[in-house]
This record gives structure tokens, C-alpha cells and sequence, in this order.
């Protein structure tokens, strides 16, 4: 299995040269999944270089984008840089898998982020961020599934994850699955099509 340490995400980052690898378009799921949900306070849990994060703040949420790779965040500081959000984003390098932020956010997502920890335990950590009544949004690799969209970017049983796996972390009274799917869709890193096989769980936090 990968080590997802900090090492790993810098060289993840600083291999990437192109725009397209740098400065990937907003994950999808992200717009359908948040279209519903009153503006608050955001934080994109591996944040990467930014695309999540900045289309949140775009639309007028207050965001926080956390990440440990510093090579990752400068490049969303720059992007940031040249739109008109930099009042309504911050930035933070932080090992997710140890971080204790001490603070809640409205809404919690995550865009194939993986950590040291492995995803469920990965996804049980960031939970305990979102702020009661608040939500939480969970985009993943799917488990069983082969996965090209980076190369060299290993998908191994600690980045994946099934979709009864995650929806079990979620049960009641504390919590309200309100969306978990899967789904394939194809994008076009580089130019060439690249299958994505993705699990996808948004899940309201009651109390």
C-alpha cells in the first residue's frame, strides 16, 4: 500500500508540470451534491491544489482549505490570487490524519484525498469537523474497481472504499445518509480519456 505521508504528496504535486495536472476542473459531485444547501462556513479536507475550495468560496461560502502538501497550496494560494474570494478562503498545511482544528464547519467535503490512516478511518476522523445540523460530502475511489486518472497514482485497498462501507460509518441517531451512489464518468487529463469509478455519500450530522 502507498504511504500517503507528506513526502508522497509532494512528489504527487511537484511531478505534476501542465496546467491540466495542476489546476484540475471543480469535481462534479461537489456542484449536484451542495446545490440545495444554504452558504456557511466550508472545509475542503484535502484540498489539493484548490479547485474545490475555490469554487465554494465562489459561490459565497466561507472556506477553509486544508492540505499537506505545501507544494499543493501554493499553487491554490496563486489560483486564488487572480479571483475575487481571497476574503472568504483561508489555507492551512496540516497532516489531516493528526490535525485537531478546533473549530466545526457547515459543511465538511472531501475529493480523493487519501492519508496515512486509510479512507475509513480517514473519513471517521474528518467527521467529527461538521458542526451539528451540518453536512458532510464524501468523494472517493471505489473499491474493486481499477482506477488510471493519475499515473502513477496507486490505488490500493487503503485508497478505496465500497459504498456500504462508508454508509455504515453513518448510522442513526447521530447521523442521515441523505445521498450514496456510485458512478462512472470519464475525464480528460492531458487530453486523453481517463475512466473514473467513484463512491459518492452525503450524509447530514443530527445532533
Amino acid at each position: 500500500m502507498a504511504e500517503f505521508d507528506k513526502g508522497y504528496w509532494e512528489d504527487h504535486w511537484s511531478s505534476a508540470t501542465s496546467d491540466s495536472e495542476r489546476e484540475l476542473p471543480v469535481n462534479p459531485y461537489l456542484v449536484t451534491e451542495t446545490a440545495h444547501l444554504h452558504t456557511g462556513t466550508a472545509l475542503d479536507a484535502g484540498c489539493g491544489t484548490g479547485s474545490e475550495a475555490l469554487w465554494l468560496a465562489q459561490m459565497g461560502w466561507e472556506v477553509t482549505g486544508a492540505d499537506i502538501s505545501a507544494t499543493a497550496l501554493a499553487t491554490a494560494q496563486a489560483r486564488a490570487a487572480t479571483r475575487d474570494v481571497n476574503d472568504r478562503i483561508g489555507w492551512i498545511e496540516a497532516d489531516l490524519s493528526h490535525w485537531k482544528p478546533e473549530r466545526t464547519w457547515d459543511l465538511v467535503a472531501t475529493s480523493y484525498a487519501h492519508a496515512q490512516i486509510g479512507q475509513l478511518s480517514f473519513y471517521r476522523r474528518i467527521a467529527r469537523w461538521v458542526a451539528p445540523g451540518g453536512t458532510l460530502l464524501i468523494v472517493g475511489h471505489l473499491h474493486g474497481h481499477p482506477h488510471d486518472d493519475h499515473p502513477g497514482h496507486v490505488h490500493s485497498e487503503g485508497a478505496t472504499a465500497t459504498l456500504a462501507a462508508i454508509t455504515n460509518l453513518f448510522a442513526a441517531p447521530e447521523w442521515r445518509v441523505e445521498a450514496g451512489y456510485e458512478h462512472t464518468r470519464t475525464v480528460h487529463p492531458g487530453g486523453s480519456p481517463v475512466q473514473l469509478r467513484d463512491v459518492v455519500v452525503r450524509t447530514r450530522r443530527l445532533v
